[in-house]
């Protein structure tokens, strides 16, 4: 009987059941993925504090050999935040450098003993990326054996892209290890307009391209856009780990984010319809054969929830009562020459 039913309803309802099913697909459709790091964990506690408390989909970056490396390390994995171990590598320029930076030209044993310490000092880590590095990631050598040595470990690798000649994705090749790579910096200019533009640009490829990773650091300018964008994020950007975004990640289905509705003012009387759609709706003989509620629970048992499932129901339940509606009570309409 409720196949009969849906048979039916299908024959007068094919063209514009069809159109809101194209409608639903679309606000289904794939959202954006957007990934944003915060790196150089381990320094400032209260700024660092201040990303935790923002939604868990954002990673963060720890410095294996900072003085609050494992606190915060700890506070960011109960906070649900996914946690990447921030590797000093070896920059061109000559510049102050962490203690166990990594080089071009280190053994692969003290490669090793350095990458086994950090996994240590940052407990939780699913992957890593370069603090500073160009000279070290733009090494092919050196990189086949930082990818060897993180293949006993199941962490990816975010190039931070320090310099455009890096060699991660060719180092890691006949290894296990995942790599994805930087594409925006946040703040190279801390002043808030800055941030602010490169966190739009960050979207703006992540609409483009399906995808971005954004990385920045604690700074004051950083945090203070942060807490002002992240909720202005466009219905159709999802913000993720950046596990996420590797090759081999699952498919996943994240939840559809409606624009937030505008409050308008409710009138105080009733509005009547000003138009009789009653000839829109199948013929009363098989209106009155149909269930609303029970044909709304045999189409969603069939096809799912959706929008456009819930649409039919909406419809139905308006045909089902507009022949019991008296027709004095629409507005008549004017006479026309």
């Amino acid at each position: 009987m409720a196949w009969k039913i849906v048979v039916t309803l299908l024959k007068h309802l094919i063209h514009p059941v069809l159109g809101l099913l194209c409608l639903s697909f679309a606000l289904s459709a794939a959202p954006a993925r957007l990934a944003i790091v915060i790196d150089d964990f381990g320094y400032r506690k209260h700024n660092e504090e201040q990303i935790l408390k923002m939604p868990a989909a954002i990673s963060v970056a720890v410095l294996p050999n900072a003085p609050l490396s494992q606190e915060m390390a700890q506070k960011a994995y109960q906070s649900g935040h996914e946690i990447l171990i921030h590797m000093p590598m070896a920059p061109i320029s000559k510049q102050p450098l962490e203690r166990d930076t990594l080089r071009p030209g280190m053994s692969v044993e003290e490669i090793r003993r350095i990458i086994a310490q950090a996994i240590r000092n940052v407990p939780h880590a699913k992957g890593m990326n370069n603090h500073m590095g160009s000279a070290m990631t733009s090494d092919l050598g050196a990189m086949q054996l930082v990818m060897k040595t993180l293949s006993h470990y199941q962490l990816y690798f975010l190039d931070s892209v320090t310099i455009g000649s890096t060699k991660s994705i060719q180092a890691a090749e006949g290894t296990s290890v995942q790599v994805v790579k930087r594409k925006v910096f946040l703040d190279d200019d801390q002043s808030e307009a800055a941030v602010r533009k490169q966190f739009n640009l960050a979207v703006k490829m992540a609409q483009k391209n399906g995808s971005a990773i954004a990385i920045g650091h604690p700074h004051p300018s950083t945090i203070s856009v942060l807490q002002q964008m992240l909720p202005q994020l466009p219905p159709d950007v999802v913000l993720v780990p950046v596990s996420h975004l590797l090759p081999s990640a699952p498919h996943r289905t994240y939840p559809s984010r409606e624009p937030k509705p505008v409050e308008v003012e409710t009138p105080e009387k009733p509005v009547a319809i000003p138009v009789d759609l009653t000839h829109r709706c199948p013929a009363p003989e098989s209106i009155e054969k149909i269930n609303p509620q029970a044909t709304y629970s045999t189409i969603k048992n069939i096809f799912g929830t959706s929008p456009a499932i819930w649409s039919i129901y909406s419809y139905l339940t308006y045909c089902s009562v507009a022949p019991q509606i008296s027709a004095s009570s629409l507005p008549s309409a004017p006479n026309r020459p």
